[in-house]
């Protein structure tokens, strides 16, 4: 969220408007325009039958689980983030959308994340992390030579290498920007972090399980799935469950924002310039539970329909 008088914030590294400088901000536009661009050319060919409905949920999963918070250490929350389980599951290109989706409509609808500084945010967990993760996770399969738990294990390091790479991403460009010295922000940022990756990778892993003996054909990026679509619609009520938890996620600040915190730089950040549901409560709901929930089952459904509507023109760009 964006940092308003510093409110408990639910995504670990979404940069408000005001801890950047201008030319920062304007490379990482320049280079999440890039890496979504080379993402909308190549998913197209990647993206086969199952894939389409599956970008939906998975999408909206990966949404609903970013509102449940858990605690860390020294009285900081972090969550998942999910570009791991967006490219084990998708495919780089395809992941890349999945994360870029999510990460707009939050900047967009949720005021989470500054509006300037999208195209940081973009590029750091919508292509850092999921290219960071893809890399390892085919290297930890290739590492382990095929081993039943392979997927598990490559999964769980995927997804910790993830995280602290975006963050290490993050502190750069603070760094960069005058914000925090980088000698400060880079071992605070990767510190925390690598606590937060944990949790990471615990929750891909665990999703990985389920998907494994739920679907396992879901777990091959090519090929038609079995079963129509209801696998399709058992997921996205799974993440519309997972909404309703979101009322109990930790009220500690994230990752990022303790490091803005205890390093002196939260005040830079500045409002957005306009709320629609801001802080993930819904406008005009006096019970802040039921807002919040009220909150995420929106974003959920719009985010599966966004995503499922670009995985939907991409493959018929590219099959007709």
């Amino acid at each position: 969220m964006l940092f308003s008088s510093i409110p408990s914030s639910t995504e670990p590294m979404h940069i408000p408007d005001g801890f950047l400088n201008w030319w920062v901000s304007l490379i990482c536009w320049v280079l999440a325009i890039a890496g979504v661009g080379v993402a909308i050319r190549r998913s197209g060919k990647a993206l086969g039958e199952r894939q389409v409905p599956l970008m939906g949920v998975l999408a909206a999963f990966i949404f609903a689980a970013q509102m449940l918070n858990f605690t860390v250490a020294g009285g900081t929350s972090g969550h998942f983030v999910g570009g791991a389980l967006a490219v084990i599951l998708l495919g780089p290109w395809a992941g890349i959308l999945t994360m870029t989706t999510v990460v707009v409509i939050q900047a967009l609808l949720f005021q989470d994340g500054g509006l300037l500084v999208m195209g940081a945010n973009v590029l750091n967990m919508g292509i850092v992390s999921t290219l960071v993760a893809y890399g390892v996770y085919r290297g930890v399969l290739e590492l382990l030579g095929g081993r039943k738990w392979g997927l598990l294990a490559g999964g769980f390091i995927a997804a910790w290498a993830s995280v602290e790479l975006s963050a290490i991403a993050c502190a750069i460009e603070l760094g960069f920007s005058g914000t925090s010295p980088l000698s400060v922000a880079l071992p605070a940022m990767a510190g925390i972090h690598a606590l937060i990756g944990i949790g990471e990778g615990l929750i891909t892993a665990g999703a990985l399980a389920f998907v494994a003996a739920a679907r396992r054909d879901l777990l091959e990026v090519t090929g038609p799935a079995a079963g129509g679509t209801r696998w399709a619609l058992a997921g996205l009520a799974i993440a519309l469950a997972v909404v309703l938890l979101a009322p109990l996620a930790s009220p500690y600040p994230d990752g990022l924002e303790r490091v803005a915190e205890d390093h002196g730089f939260i005040e830079a950040a500045r409002e957005a310039p306009y709320e629609i549901i801001p802080d993930y409560v819904f406008p005009g709901i006096s019970n802040e539970a039921l807002a919040t929930i009220i909150a995420g089952i929106v974003g959920t459904l719009i985010v599966a329909g966004v995503a499922f509507g670009v995985a939907a023109v991409r493959r018929k760009a590219t099959t007709s």
